[in-house]
């Protein structure tokens, strides 16, 4: 019933608890207390709206590789830091291949990405190299969970 739950939330996140509850014949309370529960041990980590980049003026998307040259504690800490303040990267991941780091920035257009680049990445500590490959067409895109097909539930 958690699966149904949180597969109906990534669905609609603004849907009342009346409604979830009846979609999936729960009692309103029942519904309410197990949505409660998945809220406070972090299976649900919040709502968001989900926008459209493109009609918000971000025509770019950039998928990132960062190398580093240098793996101590502090100079990761510093990197991490940036690459958590910085709006224009919406993910970062700490790799196994060739490059150290997978990024995914947005940006308005090329100028405004290639200033990304000079401004913000080749000023990382540690970092030897960086290459980026831009997004033509996006073909899917979403964020949410196969939770009813998950074998391991």
């Amino acid at each position: 019933m958690d699966a149904a739950i949180v597969d109906r939330l990534q669905q609609d996140g603004r849907l009342s608890n009346a409604k979830l509850a009846e979609q999936l014949a729960l009692s309103e309370a029942s519904c309410w207390r197990r949505q409660k529960r998945l809220e406070e041990c972090g299976v649900i980590r919040g709502y968001q709206a989900v926008l459209d980049r493109r009609k918000l003026g971000f025509g770019v998307m950039a998928f990132v590789q960062i190398v580093c040259t240098q793996h101590g504690e502090e100079v990761t800490a510093a990197f991490e830091e940036v690459i958590r303040s910085c709006p224009s990267v919406l993910s970062c991941h700490n790799t196994t291949g060739e490059a150290d780091f997978l990024l995914v920035v947005v940006a308005r257009d090329l100028d405004d990405y290639s200033g990304f680049v000079d401004k913000v990445l080749r000023r990382l500590p540690g970092v030897a190299s960086i290459r980026s490959n831009l997004s033509l067409r996006e073909m899917k895109e979403t964020n949410r969970l196969p939770v009813l097909e998950a074998p391991y539930r």
